[in-house]
C-alpha cells in the first residue's frame, strides 16, 4: 500500500501541475516542483544527520537502563497489558520496555528523545518479525499507537501562542489534550478491529482505565493553572523526569559495578549508524510531499472542500484552518508552518487560529514516523499500518474540529 500512496503523490502533483499551467497559466509550477524535489532531499540528510546525536545519546542512556536491570523490571511490569495487545511479544521481551519509554517521552512532548527511542523499539520488535521485510502486526500497533499518542504538555504550540501575542496562550490546553486522546483511542480501536485483538480482555480495560483516569487527573490539575504556570509546570515536569531517568538508570548499573561509561559508548555506536540508515526512506518520502505541494494540490482541495461545506449552508471556518490538519501527516514543520501561516493571518485568538493550534496538537507525522521507524529496521511493505494511522489521523482532526466549536465557537 505504501508504494501506491508514495506513486500517488507524484500522480496527483502532476495532474494538478498540469491544470495550474493549462488552466490557471501558472507556467513556474514546473520549477517550483523541481525546487521542491531538491529541497527535500538536502532536508532529509539534514535531518538524518540531526538525529545522529540524539539517537547516540539516547541508545546509549537506553543500553545503560538495559544493563542496570531497570528497563526489564518495566517490562515484566507491563507484559500483562502488551502480551495481549501484542501477542507475538513474549512477557518481559525487552520491546515492551523500549516501547514503554518511547510513549512515555511523547506523552511528555518529548520530540527529540522520543524518535531515537522509537526506532530502539522497532529495532527490538524487528527480532520477533518472521519476515523482516514486511511490517509484523506488532509493529504495526506500536507505530500506530507513535504517532497518535496523547501529549500532556503541547509547551511548543503555547510558546508559538505566547509569541503572537495570545491572550491566554494555554487556552488550547485542554481541547488539545481531548483531541489527541480521541486520536489515540481510534487508532487503538482502529488497529484492534483489523488484528482481531480482544480489547474488553480485563487486564486490557484494567490498564486502560487507569491510564485516562490518571489522563482526567492531569487534565483537572493544569485546569486551574494560568498560562505561565501552566507552561512553567509542564516545562519543570519534563526536564525533572528526563534527569531523574537519566540518573536512575546510571546509579542502579553503577550499583551492579558495572561500567556505564563503557555501556554508555557501546550503546551509542549504533546511534550514527542507524540515522544514516534511514536517510534513503526520509528522501522518498519527504520529497513525494515536497513535490505534492508545491503543485498546488493542497491548495485546490481546500479550495473544493470550503465549496462544498458552502453550499450545504454550514459554516466554513473550520476549513481555513484546514491546511495544519492536511499538512501534519505529511511534515510537522510544514504543518508548524501552516499553524502561524492561520494565526497570523485570522489572528491568534480568532476561531481559525485557535483550532489550528488545537489540530497541531492533536496528531502526529504519520508518513515520516513511517519512514523513519520502518526505513530503521529495513520494513518495505507497511500492510494496513498507513490506514490505521490515517484513520487515527481523521478521528483527531474530527475531534479537534468539535471541539474547537465547543470551546471557541
Amino acid at each position: 500500500m505504501l508504494h501506491r500512496i508514495w506513486l500517488g503523490f507524484f500522480l496527483v502533483a502532476f495532474v494538478s501541475a498540469l491544470y495550474q499551467w493549462l488552466g490557471l497559466g501558472d507556467a513556474e509550477v514546473f520549477q517550483r516542483m523541481v525546487s521542491a524535489l531538491f529541497d527535500m532531499a538536502g532536508l532529509s540528510v539534514d535531518l538524518a544527520i540531526g538525529l545522529v546525536g540524539l539517537m547516540a545519546l539516547w541508545l546509549g542512556i537506553v543500553a545503560v537502563g538495559e544493563a542496570s536491570g531497570l528497563v526489564d523490571k518495566l517490562a515484566r511490569g507491563l507484559s500483562p497489558l502488551f502480551t495481549r495487545l501484542m501477542p507475538e511479544v513474549p512477557a518481559g521481551h525487552p520491546a515492551i520496555g523500549s516501547i514503554t519509554l518511547n510513549l512515555s517521552a511523547n506523552i511528555l512532548g518529548l520530540d527529540n528523545a522520543a524518535t531515537p527511542l522509537g526506532i530502539k523499539a522497532m529495532k527490538d520488535l524487528q527480532t520477533l518479525n518472521p519476515d523482516p521485510g514486511v511490517a509484523s502486526n506488532a509493529q504495526i500497533l506500536f507505530l500506530v499507537l507513535n504517532t497518535s499518542a496523547v501529549t500532556l504538555f503541547p509547551v511548543t504550540i503555547l510558546l508559538y501562542r505566547a509569541q503572537m501575542g495570545a491572550d491566554d496562550p494555554a487556552a488550547v490546553f485542554i481541547p488539545i489534550l481531548i483531541a489527541t486522546s480521541c486520536s489515540t483511542l481510534a487508532g487503538l480501536l482502529v488497529t484492534a478491529l483489523v488484528q482481531r485483538i480482544r480489547l474488553w480482555d480485563t487486564v486490557v480495560l484494567g490498564f486502560l482505565g487507569g491510564a485516562f483516569a490518571v489522563l482526567l487527573a492531569v487534565i483537572g490539575w493544569f485546569s486551574m493553572l494560568g498560562a505561565e504556570a501552566l507552561q512553567r509546570q509542564s516545562s519543570l515536569v519534563s526536564n525533572f523526569l528526563i534527569i531523574a531517568l537519566i540518573l536512575l538508570f546510571l546509579l542502579a548499573a553503577h550499583r551492579r559495578s558495572l561500567n556505564t561509561y563503557e555501556i554508555f559508548i557501546e550503546g551509542a555506536k549504533q546511534g550514527f549508524e542507524t540515522a544514516i540508515g534511514i536517510i534513503p526512506y526520509l528522501v522518498a518520502m519527504l520529497v513525494a510531499i515536497g513535490v505534492f505541494r508545491a503543485s498546488g494540490a493542497l491548495e485546490l482541495l481546500l479550495g473544493l472542500v470550503r465549496d462544498l461545506v458552502m453550499a450545504g449552508g454550514f459554516d466554513a471556518r473550520w476549513v481555513d484552518a484546514m491546511p495544519t490538519a492536511l499538512m501534519k501527516p505529511l511534515s510537522g514543520s510544514g504543518a508548524r508552518a501552516m499553524m502561524i501561516e492561520t494565526m497570523n493571518t485570522y489572528g491568534v485568538d480568532s476561531f481559525q487560529g485557535r483550532l489550528a493550534a488545537t489540530m497541531q496538537g492533536s496528531t502526529e507525522t504519520t508518513f515520516y514516523v513511517l519512514a523513519v521507524y520502518f526505513g530503521a529496521v529495513g520494513i518495505r511493505h507497511a500492510r494496513h499500518a498507513v490506514a490505521c494511522g490515517l484513520a487515527a489521523d481523521a478521528a483527531g482532526i474530527t475531534a479537534a474540529i468539535a471541539v474547537a466549536y465547543w470551546f471557541y465557537a
